[in-house]
């Protein structure tokens, strides 16, 4: 989406910067649209307070995606600044390898373990959401190469999932709109019918849709052998393929066929975990399971810094350790940065903020509202869907009469996503998708405020759509 270009230093008022040229000229970025590639049309973001962000123009903005599923807290929270400026003075790095530990990694452990549910006592720390769940899938195959069994190595994921960036983790991915011109893993990845379910538009009961999903992974497992399958991996809700809400029961029955044919469950809590759903973690409260094993990552330093963690349930960790070979018994996965002390110091404020301000508390709160005031905008001729889960939505744009994410109905999106920046709000736009998912601290003002824009904006692009003017 092409930006205002007219880029000054916030720091000097009315100096003109060459930051949008230095962009143009040197910064890839992360899902950029290469076919603008060099043009300076970046937004250049300076500051950032509470729920808004501000650009270098000093113009402001509310940030209705928590910058990217990640600013759980807020912005500005002096408490995280502390904690970081406090352990980099002490301690800014050490090697997590082998038998060395800092202070702040084996506390968050301990933190991490306490809020986990289950037996979930393990922590192995990563450096994000994606080496995260790249690791839960090694440790899948470790455990059962472990045991003499290297052949059970095949993973079940969803179609419309999302787990990462990195090579594995984009493998798991089951959106058609991210698998583009790179390689991935096809010979044992394989992808089951996206679990999701909206009673608004639904042709079946949500029992019915529940029993085809179950019946269709239950068809796969046989396919491929319960031998060669060592995990399964899903999100409690599918977050960047469209705030996709299973029905009600889904991970139960699934957790339960993963039991019966000795599949590990992965819960990629990436998104979902943190607050975003009402709870630290989501999997039991929410869901009614207990996973072998848990992904967690942005909302953990509530994107102050990078982080993330594989949390590992002491009957797998047990298995490893018992099975591991006198003359090969390395684990030999991890990164530079795991349990990076000032990441770890950063996230045990960040829990103490959570729970000293009972964030989950506000969530279980402002999110039955915030859902019900975005359901309001279903009334608009160009949404055909409104679906979500507490602090997590999705408004899903169509010209009427035309279904998916075809180049229209992309258009129609982009152009909602255009009005809503003018206007104030930053929403995040995907295929014809315009995702919302706020810091969690936002307030029913709030809300009422960013409801009112993404109104209007699909106002605004109704009559474009009608003048014929898409671009």
């Amino acid at each position: 989406m092409p930006h205002n270009t007219h880029d000054t230093d916030a720091r000097t008022p009315g100096t003109a910067t060459s930051h949008v040229a230095m962009d143009a000229r040197h910064v890839l970025h992360p899902w950029a649209d290469l076919s603008t590639l060099g043009r300076p049309e970046s937004l250049v973001v300076s500051e950032a307070r509470g729920v808004e962000v501000i650009d270098s123009q000093g113009r402001r903005y509310l940030d209705a995606i928590g910058g990217m599923w990640c600013v759980t807290v807020g912005y500005g929270r002096d408490e995280l600044i502390a904690a970081m400026a406090a352990q980099a003075r002490r301690m800014p790095y050490f090697t997590p390898f082998g038998d060395m530990v800092n202070e702040p990694a084996a506390e968050l452990a301990a933190t991490l373990a306490e809020l986990a549910p289950g037996d979930l006592n393990r922590v192995h720390f990563t450096t994000g959401g994606s080496t995260a769940v790249e690791s839960a899938v090694r440790i899948a195959h470790y455990y059962f190469a472990s045991q003499g069994r290297p052949a059970k190595h095949h993973v079940l994921t969803l179609d419309n999932a999302y787990h990462g960036s990195t090579f594995l983790a984009a493998s798991l991915c089951g959106k058609s709109a991210d698998r583009t011109y790179f390689h991935y893993e096809n010979d044992w990845v394989h992808h089951l019918e996206c679990p999701v379910f909206d009673p608004d538009v639904s042709a079946v009961s949500a029992g019915q849709r529940l029993d085809e999903l179950i019946t269709g992974m239950e068809a796969a497992v046989l396919r491929i052998g319960a031998e060669n399958i060592a995990c399964f991996i899903a999100e409690p809700v599918l977050a960047s393929g469209g705030v996709l809400v299973p029905p009600p029961g889904y991970h139960q029955a699934a957790r339960e066929l993963c039991r019966r044919h000795d599949i590990l469950y992965v819960s990629d809590e990436v998104v979902c975990g943190f607050g975003r759903l009402g709870h630290f973690f989501a999997s039991e409260t929410r869901f009614g399971i207990v996973p072998d094993m848990l992904v967690t990552a942005k909302g953990l330093t509530s994107g102050y810094q990078p982080l993330g963690a594989v949390l590992v349930a002491d009957h797998v960790a047990d298995t490893l350790a018992r099975t591991a070979d006198p003359a090969k018994p390395v684990f030999s996965n991890g990164f530079t940065y795991s349990g990076h002390p000032v990441a770890c110091a950063t996230a045990l404020a960040n829990i103490e903020v959570m729970r000293r301000d009972d964030i989950c508390g506000h969530v279980r709160e402002v999110g039955p509202y915030f859902l019900r005031r975005l359901r309001e905008l279903r009334a608009s001729p160009i949404v055909a869907a409104v679906r979500g889960d507490h602090l997590m939505a999705c408004v899903e744009c169509q010209v009427p009469g035309e279904q998916g994410p075809t180049l229209r109905n992309q258009a129609l999106a982009r152009r909602v996503d255009h009005y809503c920046e003018t206007s104030g709000l930053l929403v995040r736009p995907s295929e014809n998708l315009c995702i919302l998912s706020p810091p969690l601290i936002i307030t029913t003002g709030e809300i009422d405020r960013m409801v009112s824009i993404v109104a209007d904006s699909l106002a605004r692009a109704e009559r474009d759509l009608a003048a014929g003017d898409l671009g």
